[in-house]
């Protein structure tokens, strides 16, 4: 295990995903997206100065969660971000995400959050889940709101609306984010507080109160830095189909370098050879 450490090690993102066996691996789960989105990736770990540092098999294996959920990678889409978080990478879901998982069940009849402002908050009653609510449409700049609400209904009728204030939310960041930093935000939580806080609204909202679906529950368990067991569930289902894990397809793809490696060198060794036997034309035998 050390030495599959090691050799990872010594691999960058790129040339992980340039191996047969890893190429394979996201063909088989995203199809004709996958080269869109492995290119993505490459220029997602080019723009992140961290996440080049980070265990570039980590990386893969977020990514394979992004891929499985089909939710794309690029940071500025709000779907899916990769966070580095000491030596390793982790994959975290975006509001965007949520939502478009939650789409995708097509038993959500409406969805809905939205930072609140101070000159917009009336109340909210958590009796009744009512908030009044004045909207003034206006540039905020750099304004804090005073809570987050969000909301939904079923196509079956069934409505769930929820509430937290700002402190909430800063609180449920200081506990639960690992990267998102203490008294001060740091990372996604800092360059996209507002964005954090919803999804933050939402997947509390879609994951205890909405239909928990496969995704869903994937999302959420990713979410939850709970994809190394996610990953060990997979292994179970794709060891009973005779299928390798990530894991695995890595570590094939980094023996098979090695391999070629090897056949180089001993190809050259015996090139070499036959140079020296070779003299004006012919083979002469060493008579040393």
């Amino acid at each position: 295990m050390t030495n599959q450490l090691a050799r990872r090690s010594q691999y960058s993102v790129k040339q992980l995903l340039s191996a047969d066996a890893v190429k394979a691996k996201f063909d088989d789960v995203l199809g004709k997206k996958a080269p869109q989105f492995t290119t993505s990736l490459i220029n997602v770990v080019n723009s992140n100065y961290q996440l080049k540092k980070v265990d570039a098999n980590s990386v893969i294996a977020s990514a394979l969660v992004a891929a499985s959920l089909d939710l794309p990678v690029n940071p500025s889409l709000g779907y899916m971000y990769i966070i580095p978080y000491g030596n390793t990478a982790q994959p975290q879901i975006g509001y965007k995400g949520y939502i478009q998982l939650a789409q995708r069940s097509g038993q959500y009849k409406r969805i809905n959050a939205l930072p609140v402002y101070k000159d917009e908050y009336g109340g909210w009653d958590p009796l009744n889940e009512k908030l009044t609510y004045e909207a003034h449409y206006k540039d905020r700049g750099n304004e804090k709101p005073v809570g987050y609400y969000g909301s939904f209904e079923l196509i079956n009728g069934f409505q769930k609306n929820v509430y937290w204030t700002y402190q909430q939310i800063d609180d449920h960041r200081k506990e639960f984010s690992k990267s998102g930093g203490k008294d001060t935000p740091k990372g996604v939580w800092k360059e996209h507080f507002n964005a954090m806080a919803l999804k933050t609204v939402l997947r509390n909202l879609l994951t205890k109160w909405g239909p928990m679906t496969v995704d869903m529950q994937s999302a959420d368990m990713a979410d939850s830095g709970q994809y190394d067991r996610l990953e060990e569930e997979r292994r179970e289902v794709q060891a009973e189909e005779s299928e390798p894990s990530a894991d695995e397809i890595i570590n094939q793809a980094l023996e098979s370098s090695q391999e070629q490696q090897v056949e180089k060198g001993d190809d050259d060794a015996n090139q070499n050879v036959q140079e020296d036997l070779l003299k004006d034309g012919t083979i002469t035998p060493d008579t040393k």
